[in-house]
């Protein structure tokens, strides 16, 4: 596989994962969501989960199976955010490794095409997701606005590397703007 398909995503979306809907995840035939944590549920240093996302789980719960998946080793933070939702977890994934994710993904009892691999970062989240065959969707990470100085240019980092190795961002489906 090819710089480019690893860092591709399957499905750009606008804004937090919270814009990902019900009738979207119809759309492209999902049946499970992995779902990262850091910056993508939630901001780097939150311990639970909003009132908003606690919503937006039950509401996508009743759609496909999710799991978090983090490379964090913090079971204390990262196992308070999945009780507060309800969701099994999986600790120090070390993405992009595949290991962990296919844990999350055998114990959905789905293939790995049925799941998407839902994060903020290129280098860990997609890469991973790609590696392992998933549909893989790029959300905007979930920050406090005081670290965002700190967290974007990571990101703006990952897109520059990116591109130099021949990946155009563009993604291989569609792009969803949140007003659609």
């Amino acid at each position: 596989m090819s710089w480019n398909e690893l860092l591709q995503p399957d499905l750009i979306l606008e804004g937090s994962v919270l814009n990902l809907t019900p009738e979207m995840i119809q759309q492209y035939h999902l049946k499970g969501l992995v779902l990262d944590v850091d910056e993508t549920l939630v901001p780097i240093k939150a311990t639970t989960a909003s009132a908003a996302l606690q919503a937006w789980v039950a509401q996508t719960r009743q759609f496909v199976k999710l799991w978090l998946v983090s490379n964090n080793l913090s079971d204390t933070r990262i196992g308070g955010i999945a009780r507060s939702l309800d969701l099994p977890y999986i600790l120090g994934a070390v993405k992009p490794s595949r290991r962990k994710l296919r844990l999350a993904v055998e114990a959905m009892n789905l293939p790995a095409e049925q799941v998407a691999m839902v994060g903020d970062r290129l280098f860990t989240d997609v890469i991973a997701g790609n590696r392992l065959g998933m549909f893989t969707i790029l959300v905007e990470p979930y920050v406090d606005p005081g670290e965002a100085v700190r967290a974007y240019p990571i990101r703006g980092l990952e897109v520059l590397v990116s591109q130099a190795l021949g990946a155009s961002l563009i993604p291989k489906q569609t792009k969803i703007n949140k007003n659609q």
